[in-house]
């Protein structure tokens, strides 16, 4: 017998059974950040990008990625999500710019969406690397992590950063 949530009587992996949990509202943000050249920027604002705008792309990117979380994270639960958006913001470095992007997911459903999120912020992450590698490959995808969830039965959840 095992104590892991995710582990039958047996020892063998098993997604947990979530039909006696409440619906809830539920809701995540997870946020990527990647970092840049100026060289990069300057690109992007004068529309030099020729696969087209990064972030548009990234964003698309993104809300696929979330809506396929359950298809590529193997314990996670199929969620009819009802919301994916995301905010980019450009800060500029010493050496460059970082763009934070931040997806935020939404259902009402049984289990959470943080997985939802944190894939989302990746996948756009990821795209938006994608887009840009013609111009700059010395971008680094750096942290990725969950800024806050709320509902359910463990409560809401804010990192302090």
């Amino acid at each position: 017998m095992s104590n892991f949530s995710h582990w039958n009587e047996e020892g063998r992996p098993k997604m947990v059974d979530i039909s006696q949990k409440d619906v809830t509202t539920r809701t995540a943000i997870a946020q990527s950040t990647i970092s840049f050249s100026n060289e990069l920027y300057e690109a992007i604002q004068n529309g030099l990008i020729k696969k087209g705008d990064p972030l548009q792309v990234a964003q698309i990117a993104g809300i696929m990625g979330a809506k396929k979380t359950a298809d590529i994270i193997p314990m996670c639960h199929p969620i009819m999500l009802q919301g994916v958006d995301f905010t980019f913001n450009y800060q500029q470095q010493a050496a460059g710019y970082d763009l934070i992007i931040q997806a935020t997911v939404k259902c009402s459903g049984k289990t959470g969406v943080e997985m939802e999120a944190l894939t989302a912020a990746s996948i756009a992450a990821l795209t938006f690397y994608d887009m840009c590698k013609a111009v700059d490959k010395t971008m680094v995808i750096k942290e990725t992590f969950l800024v806050q969830k709320t509902g359910g039965k463990s409560g809401d959840f804010f990192h302090e950063k």
